[in-house]
């Protein structure tokens, strides 16, 4: 079935096609490093976009960074994501793997990626391959380096925010010294800076634009192909910076310098393009990235702004480091959101069925999202990337099968719902409520394993290798006895949407409100 798409999905495709309208043939002005005005409109415009110049980096990072990024490719650790946008599943250009604190995960596109560890301080992590495993800890030393200097970043920023004379371009290049932290930073600027870098996961991406059949144009300035089309960066804690380790793997005979005669970006150079959301007055920029440059967004400017990935002629690799916004995205999370469920529950009775401590809608309701939680949220989620996350550890397996071990039980919890709701003699106010509480989220459980089946079972995802073909987990056929429910709820939702029904009508014969008549059909 075909997903409806959210209010905010909606907004942001009716301005995209405003705005396509307004420029009818005409491309928007963008500016590179070659056009006079380029840092000068990058002061004005983008202040909060820093670029450190590969130069800037250490000699041995570079080394290590950039032989974990083959390291990890060599392993075939990195996979096309099939994404969910519109309502269509798109498989992107761009190949990932997330690394980061263990039992973190990241969402974009409506895809939930799982960490795979890197080594932090008390972890105990199993590696499939020692040279997998050294690859992380490289990238949790990458993570420490520019936490340092996203720091002074932010303090920079701060100073010269705070500072009343003129300031530098943020842009930090050989003709532009840096910014010192001032002495109006203060210690509660400290805390909050510290923890607007505090990066918990990095995206790792590449890409090989030669074995690409077909890459996107850039659709408002001309700025030619595109890996990433023009996006804020989702799933983020609130004004947290986000920054970005480039590995564009040039070849020997590649210039250095832009050619000056050649209008526009050079095609052949990767570039990061940046534009100020929904505006069509501001030129954008198109920033040549060469090997080893990195990058970074600071405070607002992923909220402010947009940016985009411009493909260039040779492979690619970028580490992506954010500060993931995790309040509901993490393995703990998850299984205390499991426990508050199952806190309705008492033991098991002698036949194997469960009974419920209290019938409390709100508590029922309650337990019924937090079902649908763990379900589609995690196990769906985890099961349709198939089995990309043992090709490095196999750090997920335990908590998946526990948690599939809780949402189990909270199969049993349903049908103890259903089952009390079933027995004669239940007031009907108190059967109403109930159904009240749980029909909707029944509903949606119902559709959205007919649209999880859908996916696995597509034209896009049965072309996919056997490592990431996706699994529709959890899964079993009608009366399997280990089950308490069937998987297709269709026959259940039906019935309770015609005792729902049937129980609003009633509400008008107030002498049926307390009929033992009333008793819930069977299933």
């Amino acid at each position: 079935m075909k997903r409806t798409q959210t209010a905010e999905e909606r907004e942001r495709e009716a301005k995209k096609l405003r705005l396509l309208e307004e420029l009818e043939d005409a491309w928007l002005p963008y500016l590179t490093p070659k056009d006079d005005e380029f840092y000068q409109q990058w002061h004005l415009k983008y202040p909060k976009l820093i670029l450190r110049e590969a130069d800037s980096v250490p000699e041995e990072l570079h080394k290590e960074v950039q032989e974990a990024f083959l390291t990890l490719h060599k392993h075939g650790c990195l996979f096309r994501d099939l994404v969910r946008i519109q309502g269509k599943d798109v498989l992107t250009p761009v190949s990932r793997i997330l690394i980061g604190n263990p039992g973190c995960t990241y969402k974009y596109l409506n895809t939930r990626l799982f960490t795979v560890p890197w080594p932090v301080k008390g972890s105990t992590i199993k590696y499939t391959d020692d040279e997998i495993g050294a690859a992380c800890q490289t990238f949790l030393k990458l993570n420490d380096y520019l936490q340092t200097e996203t720091i002074q970043a932010l303090e920079e920023l701060t100073s010269k925010e705070k500072s009343s004379g003129d300031a530098l371009p943020v842009y930090i290049a050989p003709d532009f010294p840096r910014i010192g932290m001032g002495s109006s930073f203060d210690g509660q600027d400290e805390v909050d800076v510290k923890s607007r870098a505090a990066y918990n996961v990095t995206l790792l991406n590449f890409m090989d634009p030669q074995k690409m059949s077909y890459l996107k144009e850039e659709p408002y300035f001309g700025m030619g192909k595109m890996a990433v089309s023009w996006h804020h960066d989702e799933n983020l804690v609130e004004r947290s910076a986000v920054a970005v380790y480039n590995y564009s793997c040039e070849g020997p005979e590649e210039e250095s310098e832009d050619d000056p005669d050649l209008e526009g970006r050079d095609p052949d150079t990767w570039h990061v393009g940046f534009k100020i959301s929904w505006d069509i007055e501001t030129p954008g920029l198109a920033i040549p990235l060469h090997q080893g440059d990195c990058y970074f967004m600071l405070d607002d400017l992923n909220a402010t702004h947009q940016h985009c990935v411009l493909a260039g002629s040779q492979p690619r690799f970028s580490s992506t480091h954010r500060v993931a916004e995790c309040s509901t995205g993490t393995l703990d999370y998850i299984l205390q959101r499991c426990q508050l469920a199952l806190q309705n529950l008492r033991d098991e009775v002698d036949n194997g069925d469960v009974s419920l401590k209290s019938l409390e809608p709100a508590i029922l309701k309650q337990g019924e999202e937090i079902h649908n939680e763990v379900e589609f949220e995690w196990l769906r989620q985890y099961w349709f990337q198939g089995n990309r996350y043992k090709k490095c550890t196999d750090w997920w397996c335990q908590p998946m099968t526990q948690l599939e071990g809780l949402w189990k039980k909270m199969e049993g919890v349903t049908n103890a719902v259903l089952r009390e709701v079933r027995k004669e003699g239940l007031p009907v106010e108190q059967r109403s409520e109930i159904l009240t509480a749980v029909l909707a989220l029944l509903t949606t459980r119902q559709n959205l394993r007919r649209e999880w089946h859908a996916r696995c079972q597509s034209r896009i995802a049965r072309t996919l290798t056997v490592d990431q073909k996706p699994e529709c987990q959890p899964y079993w056929e009608k009366d399997d006895p280990s089950m308490p429910l069937p998987f297709d709820l269709t026959d259940i939702v039906s019935e309770l949407r015609a005792v729902s029904s049937s129980l609003e009508a009633g509400e008008l014969r107030p002498a049926e409100r307390h009929s033992e008549d009333q008793t819930f059909p069977c299933h």
